[in-house]
Parts: structure tokens; C-alpha cells; sequence
């Protein structure tokens, strides 16, 4: 004999929580509410006060400090038009350089390619490249990545030199280290948030696709990737960020020339440089573009974070 119940007294029992649980329940939701209004809150805060700074620079140079190549603080003049082309190539660089090879990375260390301890080694070895300083990869990168990829530079120049972005002689400090160390700094971060991603998909994925007849590379890259993509695209956008706004490797390394010029093997220089090596001495007019220069690169992060989400959304419905 059975006994039979009606068909919502399972979720009229599952829904029922005493009022104590409904406050806690009620406490924490307005809770997170009010820090995630106090994170938007701070970044409007810190737009605010920054354009508020560069006020004067807007006004004496307009959207001409976008396309100027000027930067004369003994004659107040300022263009920021070669920081932002180091800041877009040197991060576009280490992008190009670190995502196939952290996604490759995250998806050797998710799959039972190797045991559990050794996979376990080697996942603790890739995220402790996130704890070193960037003053000693700016250390590695001027004592020993700069002397070893100088005859790569010399090759590229006498061979491809009718390239644009060959087209100087390597001298030392430029955009290519820069961009090599950047990619660096910024793998632990695609290569941990990718694994997690990957890790996280339910297992019926990839027993499902197995039991279809997939190869296991089929699964991992028309499957899993796919499946994934929304956080692997997070954890590239957070490493961009890190990559637009690094300072002190960057400065050591990119050479600090305010001139523009295409060639990877030029010195060049980026927003955040540029900041770090002016701010302490400058005064007047110069603050304020300066803050102008900061307010840029603000806005630049929040369009590529705009874009992201926007091809995001896209995959998610295709």
C-alpha cells in the first residue's frame, strides 16, 4: 500500500523556512547588494575625482591630447598618442603570446594526462608565477631576456626589416621584451581561471560526448572549450587588465620613448609608464595630463571589458 501526497506539499515543505532563516536569508542578499554597490560606487568615485583633476588638461587640449605625439612639460605640451599605441600593442602582444599557451596549459592540467601528484606540482608551479614581484621580472627581463632574444631581434631586422614592425635595429629595452614579460605576468591568471572553468562542466558533458562516438580531442575542443568559453573569455579580460595597467616591469623594460614608432624592436612607452615615471615630479599643467593620461586608460579598460562581454553574449547564443 502506498500513501500518496498532493503535488505541491513537496515544495510547500522545501519552501517553508522559519523566520529566523527568512531574516538571515533577507540580511544576506541586502548584504552583497551593498557591496556590490560599494564596488560601482568606488570606480565611479575614482572617475569622478580623476576627471574632476583633468579638467584643465580637457579644457587647454581637448581630444587633440588623443592624437598629439607631443610631450614637452617645458612647454606645456602634451599628446598621449604614443602611450596609447604602446599600451594597446604591448598588451596586444602578450594576448597573442599567453592565450594559446595558458588555455593550452588549463586544458593539459584539467585532463588526466598525467597523475594527480604530478598535475597537482604543476599546477602550483604555474600559479606561484603570480606571486613574483614585477620588480624581478623586470630583473630577468633586462639581465637575461634582453641579451638572449637580441640576435632573434638582429634576424628579424636584417631579414624582415622591409616589415614595419622590424624595421629598427634592436638596441636593448623596446616593445618586444616588454611584451614577452607581460605575457609572462599575465599566463597564471588564463591558465587558472581557464582550469576552473574547465574543471567545473559538469562530467554527463563529457560522458555524453564519449558515449557519441567523439575522440577525446573532439570532445576537449567542440565540447568542453566551447562549454567553458565564458569563463576562459573572463580570465583573458582580467589578464588584459593586468597587462594595460602593469607598471614597474613595463617601465624597466619598453624603454620610455615618448616618440611613436611601429617597429616591436623600438623603444617605446605606455600610459601606466608614463604615470609612474612623471607623477612624483610633476606640477601645474603636467598633473593635469597626466590625470588626463590616467582617465584614458580608464575608459580604454572599460571599452575592452564592454567589447568582451559583447562577444561573450554572442557565442552564448550562437
Amino acid at each position: 500500500m502506498t500513501t500518496e501526497f498532493p503535488l505541491n506539499e513537496a515544495p510547500r515543505r522545501l519552501s517553508a523556512r522559519s523566520p529566523r532563516e527568512q531574516i538571515l536569508d533577507r540580511g544576506f542578499v541586502w548584504l552583497t547588494r551593498i557591496f556590490a554597490l560599494s564596488v560601482a560606487g568606488i570606480l565611479i568615485w575614482m572617475a569622478i575625482e580623476v576627471g574632476i583633476e583633468s579638467l584643465p588638461a580637457m579644457k587647454e587640449f581637448g581630444l587633440g591630447f588623443l592624437t598629439s605625439s607631443a610631450w614637452n612639460p617645458v612647454e606645456d605640451e602634451y599628446g598621449t598618442l604614443p602611450m596609447i599605441y604602446g599600451t594597446l600593442v604591448s598588451s596586444a602582444l602578450a594576448l597573442l603570446l599567453a592565450v594559446p599557451l595558458g588555455v593550452g596549459t588549463a586544458i593539459f592540467l584539467s585532463e588526466n594526462f598525467l597523475p594527480r601528484s604530478i598535475r597537482t606540482t604543476l599546477i602550483f608551479l604555474v600559479e606561484l608565477l603570480a606571486a613574483i614581484p614585477s620588480v624581478v621580472y623586470g630583473l630577468w627581463g633586462i639581465f637575461v631576456l634582453i641579451p638572449a632574444i637580441r640576435p632573434v631581434g638582429q634576424f628579424l631586422h636584417q631579414n624582415l626589416g622591409f616589415i614595419p614592425f622590424f624595421s629598427t635595429p634592436p638596441i636593448g629595452p623596446g616593445m618586444l621584451p616588454a611584451g614577452i614579460v607581460l605575457t609572462v605576468m599575465i599566463l597564471p591568471i588564463i591558465t587558472a581561471i581557464s582550469r576552473d572553468s574547465l574543471a567545473s562542466l559538469p562530467p554527463d558533458l563529457r560522458q555524453a560526448s564519449l558515449g557519441l562516438g567523439a575522440t577525446r580531442w573532439e570532445t576537449i575542443f567542440r565540447v568542453l572549450v566551447p562549454a567553458a568559453f565564458s569563463g576562459i573569455v573572463g580570465g583573458v579580460m582580467l589578464a588584459l587588465g593586468r597587462a594595460m595597467g602593469e607598471t614597474m616591469a613595463v617601465t624597466m623594460l619598453i624603454g620610455n620613448s615618448n616618440d611613436l614608432n611601429v617597429s616591436l624592436l623600438a623603444p617605446a612607452n605606455t600610459i601606466a609608464s608614463l604615470l609612474a615615471n612623471q607623477f612624483a615630479e610633476a606640477s601645474g599643467l603636467q598633473v593635469s595630463a597626466l590625470m588626463y593620461a590616467g582617465l584614458v586608460l580608464f575608459a580604454i579598460t572599460l571599452l575592452v571589458n564592454i567589447g568582451a562581454e559583447y562577444i561573450v553574449r554572442q557565442v552564448k547564443k550562437f
